[in-house]
């Protein structure tokens, strides 16, 4: 009987509706949808890891800016050069803040550390600099505090314009101011020697719209009518030192100088002495430029009222300044030829004034052209060497005193 219990059991009972059979799309319906949940559930964890990682990098960035790391700063001789800014009135920290940013020290506190009691780094001037990323903070102190580290430093001498020009006498040429943009736009980076090109500069000044290139308001008129020639923006760009980023567009270099030549020019009361003459803002940055050409600084004001008092008379001004100027070249004095030559600079054929400025005048010519000497003249010459001027109302005593600057050998007796 033992032998027989399996064959006594009673058999198990199906419990519930009997399973249904699935069709072949219902099947396939039912794969796409674990699949699904299954993609699904992947992605979900995906994107918490990414939210993860992503949070504990913040964190980091965070922690390290404001704490530092273990060691809180780089090491070595940095990876690659790089050129940052220090912008007029910033900081140690504001200074830290930049270095950080293109990543050049590893935190701001270790550049501020490093920093700190260092007079170099307060006397900082503003300026574009060349430094390496990824260097160590007291580095950075040492390569900022450098003079030769500073890049984009351009000068502009008083009386340039925008060409280069020749001395006829010397042939000695003197850099326009192209030409000196250019080279303040030179900057080594990692071995290989970048530069925007005088070329390149000169091309952008003929044909860039006035407000692609920081034209004031009150020129661009008188820009326009020169057409696409690159002296339309002379006298634009103004004389000083300023600060170049060397890694900018030609367009954006010249717009960057003449939006803020506009803003120092009527700082110093352009626009004020405009609207108390008979001239335009233009009008009177062209006769500044006449002024710093045909006469040394103790003479501005008086050459100044010499060219109102001729216009007042209208009067051509016959300046071999404005004869010279579209040749490119310096020279005391002209030829008949040269004076016959009808070009929209030749005050001896063009009534009134030049169609543009002919130099970037210096402060004291353009206060001059805003305050000219009272006076009666109508003529001036140089009689000697040292720059002696002879200022008169009569021809006749004009002539007198061109004899005396041609037996001093100021003038040609052929002019």
């Amino acid at each position: 009987m033992a032998d027989d219990w399996r064959s006594d059991r009673p058999e198990p009972l199906a419990v519930g509706p009997p399973r249904a059979r699935l069709t072949r799309q219902e099947r396939i319906r039912e794969q796409r949808y674990r699949r699904r949940r299954k993609v699904a559930a992947i992605a979900a964890v995906s994107l918490l890891v990414v939210v993860a990682v992503g949070a504990v990098f913040l964190g980091s960035r965070l922690w390290h800016s404001m704490f530092g790391t273990s060691s809180g700063d780089y090491a070595g001789d940095g990876v690659s050069d790089v050129v940052i800014q220090v912008h007029p009135g910033d900081s140690t920290t504001a200074i830290g803040q930049t270095l950080q940013d293109n990543n050049v020290v590893l935190t701001i506190k270790a550049f501020v550390d490093a920093a700190n009691g260092n007079d170099a780094i307060s006397a900082i001037q503003p300026g574009f600099y060349k430094v390496r990323t990824e260097i160590p903070a007291a580095d950075a102190v040492q390569r900022l505090s450098d003079p030769a580290s500073r890049v984009g430093r351009l000068v502009i001498p008083e009386g340039r314009q925008l060409q280069d020009v020749q001395d006829v006498k010397t042939q000695a040429v003197t850099e326009g101011i192209l030409t000196l943009i250019a080279k303040a736009s030179c900057v080594d980076l990692d071995g290989d020697r970048r530069c925007v090109s005088a070329d390149a500069l000169r091309d952008v000044a003929a044909a860039a719209p006035p407000d692609m290139l920081g034209v004031p308001q009150w020129a661009t008129a008188a820009v326009e009518r020169v057409g696409q020639d690159p002296r339309r923006l002379e006298g634009l760009i103004a004389a000083g030192t300023w600060n170049i980023d060397p890694s900018a567009e030609p367009q954006d270099i010249l717009s960057t100088l003449i939006a803020g030549s506009a803003t120092q020019y009527e700082n110093n009361g352009l626009l004020e002495s405009a609207a108390a003459t008979n001239l335009s803002p233009y009008e009177i940055l062209i006769v500044a430029s006449l002024v710093q050409r045909e006469a040394t600084p103790e003479d501005f004001s008086k050459v100044s009222r010499v060219i109102y008092n001729r216009l007042a008379a209208q009067r051509t001004l016959e300046f071999d300044s404005t004869v010279n100027y579209p040749l490119e070249r310096i020279e005391v004095a002209t030829t008949d030829a040269d004076r016959a030559q009808m070009t929209p600079w030749n005050t001896y054929v063009r009534p009134g004034l030049p169609t543009t400025p002919i130099c970037s005048p210096s402060l004291a010519a353009l206060k001059a052209a805003e305050n000219p000497e009272p006076g009666d003249w109508l003529y001036f010459v140089t009689i000697d060497m040292q720059g002696t001027t002879l200022f008169t109302r009569e021809y006749e005593q004009h002539l007198a005193n061109i004899q005396q600057a041609i037996r001093n050998g100021v003038l040609d007796s052929a002019r």
